[in-house]
């Protein structure tokens, strides 16, 4: 299963990292800080996340930035471990999709300083003032397939 959950990540750091590659150098995101697409339904909002989940801890200094780094780089090689030894084709694929979650947002961390968040979703009367990005994206399906189909 180690070539499932291989290919799993690399799909969701390819698609998340070309992604932030779009909103970054060709909507020149972080100068023009939004574009409507479906509001509110769906927005491009430039969000720069130095700490964790909803901003926490985003004034923190530098070295909890490695220490999430090295956090993601140790989830990520327990998920491809998860995988290689996983009985089920879709527990592999979601082990997968954490480990690529989790390195498209170390990724963003060394080169950026910051994950690059651009996602915000609003409805129901509800303004949601969050962004996310494709990686989180990634490590939400993955966890969700890990209690799904983790039947080992």
């Amino acid at each position: 299963m180690t070539r499932l959950t291989l290919i799993a990540a690399l799909f969701w750091i390819i698609l998340d990292q070309a992604s932030k590659w779009i909103m970054l150098l060709v909507l020149d995101l972080d100068r023009v800080g939004q574009v409507l697409v479906m509001p509110p339904y769906l927005n491009f909002i430039m969000g720069w996340n130095r700490g964790i989940n909803f901003g926490l801890f985003a004034n923190s200094p530098d070295l909890l930035r490695y220490g999430l780094i090295a956090l993601a780089l140790a989830v990520s090689a327990w998920m491809i471990q998860l995988g290689r030894n996983s009985q089920s084709k879709l527990s592999a694929i979601a082990a997968g999709s954490v480990a690529g979650g989790a390195l498209g947002n170390a990724f963003d961390r060394l080169y950026h300083g910051a994950v690059v968040d651009f996602l915000n979703m609003s409805c129901c009367g509800i303004n949601n003032p969050y962004t996310f990005n494709i990686a989180d994206i990634g490590i939400f399906a993955g966890v969700f397939g890990l209690l799904l189909f983790s039947n080992d």
